[in-house]
């Protein structure tokens, strides 16, 4: 059947669509509240990148209704998880993380486990951190001691003494159900309260202990009353290490967002009483230049799944278009809510910057990559900036104005390409005309010479500067060839030609440090060669105020003693050896006269 066929018989209905390339292999499965608007979209827009390759390899199209978004959310998520489509985001499946499970049977065992059986047994989970998940698990048992035999204790086989204890009873790890030494509501009550410290709720805990450690104390079996007391600081300890939010916030998924132009990181916090009881981190891969909605979306409901949170509500840093449910979601604006939003909105950004560190490190080509393409979308480039040229004028106090050109290639330094100009046709501090003939010079010269154009010019300097710029690349024809902006010191401004109002990065945004860089480079290098100009002319300068001294004498001099100081103290006879007895005279006189 013909894709267009297709498309018309589409239904009007939510539901999951997948799309099959040449050979019968699902390259893309999505989700839909309207599957014909949905799908149809793909062929009646125009799309670039990687969306126009994926719709140019479309063959075939299947579709599945649904009740609800809900239900083809959930569909959605384990179709990629099972086919792992070609131009899906990844969602990263949960078999490499432990999880507490408690075992449906007789006297439940409770232990960790990275295998899911759909047996009755309750699984808590998963936990990032395989050290943290040991540590509660220690925690429990060290409370409530249980059994870790595999023992089938059924009722009757212990009424018919089957079993016997062994060394974790004499030691006091275990109570001895095997025995009937402990009651079967005994040791379930003992695993309810494990159950409650799992999930982070540790009133009716320490509550339960301490009525316990009470009894104990008033039938004077204090022995019983210290092991309890004992409990009861392990617990309130542990308490005291879980972070703390607010005792207002119960029950809650937060998610805290954050990308860039290649991928989407996402925070989620389990949060019970007040408490978080669960942090958890991702890092979704963008390839069909998914919307940050989108990709909040299927992260909210993969993780959901993930960590089987059946929490009620759940707090999000934007408005997203997904329906769960008995579920109400919220965009906290002011206080805790606001602070536990904004803390694990903190966790993605330090999580990716951890990331964009390794990767640095790890694979520098792609983390020069991933700069560029960022600076093309947020700076509107036609192409990716590869190479960048930065200008910046100096001129202290209007003496010996120069201006530096500095080039950068994949956002690095190239100082071999770096080139100063000495300023020509202006007089005075005049940073505007500075601009413009510096400009003028240096792409025309890149004109005549055939050489390489920067995808990208940078002017130190706001509107003023940029208008004089533009002005020089208009004479020369090149005005919308080649981008050029200017950045504002006070503010960290980016102006473009034409547009009054600046752009503002973020400040942490990798495309406003490489600016930042090249500003400060080129501010920088023009510095350094215009103090060298400076102080070379000054240099010179007493030298050049003596009649019958010669620049052929002065240089020689200077060569020798490489200071004018030098030459005030040396003898005669040194001065005379290189410029000869009458220029030495005369410089000797000119000495004595001032001082």
């Amino acid at each position: 059947m013909s894709i267009e066929l297709q498309l018309k018989t589409l239904p009007n209905q939510p539901g999951v669509y997948q799309f099959f390339d040449d050979k019968k292999v699902v390259i893309y499965v999505g989700k839909a509240k309207n599957l014909k608007k949905r799908v149809t979209s793909y062929f009646s827009k125009e799309h670039t990148g990687k969306t126009k390759v994926l719709v140019s390899k479309i063959r075939n199209i299947k579709t599945t209704i649904v009740d609800t978004e809900y239900d083809a959310l959930l569909l959605e998520n384990n179709l990629i998880k099972e086919f792992q489509p070609r131009y899906n985001i990844r969602l990263k499946d949960d078999k490499t993380y432990p999880w507490i499970c408690i075992k449906n049977e007789p006297f439940p065992r409770v232990f960790l486990t990275r295998k899911l059986i759909h047996d009755g047994s309750e699984y808590y989970g998963p936990y990032t951190s395989v050290i943290i998940a040991r540590a509660l698990l220690e925690l429990v048992k060290s409370i409530y001691p249980l059994r870790s035999c595999s023992l089938d204790l059924k009722k009757e086989k212990i009424l018919l003494n089957k079993f016997s204890v062994c060394l974790e009873f004499h030691i006091h790890n275990c109570l001895g159900p095997c025995e009937d030494k402990q009651s079967s509501e005994d040791y379930l009550e003992n695993i309810q309260g494990v159950k409650n410290i799992i999930k982070g709720n540790i009133s009716e805990p320490l509550a339960l202990l301490k009525k316990k450690m009470f009894t104990y104390s008033k039938k004077m079996e204090f022995e019983q009353a210290q092991k309890i007391k004992d409990k009861l600081d392990l617990l309130e300890k542990y308490q005291a290490k879980s972070t703390i939010i607010s005792p207002s916030i119960s029950d809650v998924d937060v998610f805290g967002f954050t990308s860039d132009e290649s991928a989407a990181y996402i925070n989620y916090f389990k949060i019970i009483k007040g408490r978080i009881i669960q942090s958890y981190t991702t890092e979704i891969r963008k390839l069909l230049d998914e919307t940050q909605e989108e990709l909040l979306e299927k992260a909210i409901i993969d993780i959901r799944k993930k960590f089987q949170s059946i929490s009620k509500e759940i707090f999000v840093p934007f408005k997203i278009d997904i329906e769960i449910p008995s579920v109400n979601f919220y965009i906290p604006k002011i206080g805790d809510k606001k602070k536990i939003l904004d803390l694990s909105e903190k966790n993605a950004k330090e999580y990716r910057l951890e990331k964009m560190k390794q990767i640095k490190i790890m694979d520098p080509e792609r983390h020069s990559n991933r700069i560029m393409s960022e600076m093309k979308q947020l700076l509107h480039l036609p192409k990716e900036p590869r190479l960048i040229e930065g200008f910046d004028n100096s001129n202290i106090q209007g003496t010996n104005p120069v201006s530096a050109c500095v080039v950068f290639r994949n956002g690095k330094p190239s100082k071999g390409e770096y080139r100063i100009f000495n300023v020509k046709t202006v007089e005075g501090p005049n940073d505007f005309a500075t601009m413009e003939e510096v400009i003028y010079r240096r792409y025309k010269r890149q004109l005549e010479e055939d050489n390489e154009l920067p995808q990208l010019i940078l002017i130190d300097g706001g509107k003023g500067q940029l208008s004089s710029a533009y002005k020089s690349l208009e004479l020369l024809g090149l005005a919308g060839k080649i981008p050029i902006i200017g950045i504002a010191k006070r503010l960290e401004e980016i102006y473009f030609p034409h547009d009054p109002v600046p752009l503002y990065l973020d400040k942490t945004s990798e495309t406003l440090k490489v600016l930042q860089q090249v500003r400060d480079e080129a501010h920088r290098y023009g510095i350094t060669r215009h103090r060298n100009k400076r102080s070379k002319k000054t240099f010179t300068s007493e030298l050049e105020n003596i009649n019958g001294i010669g620049e052929k004498s002065i240089q020689l001099l200077l060569n020798t003693f490489k200071s004018v100081q030098k030459i005030k103290e040396a003898p005669l006879e040194e001065i005379e050896s290189i410029i000869g007895n009458k220029r030495a005279l005369i410089i000797m006189d000119y000495f004595k006269k001032e001082s």
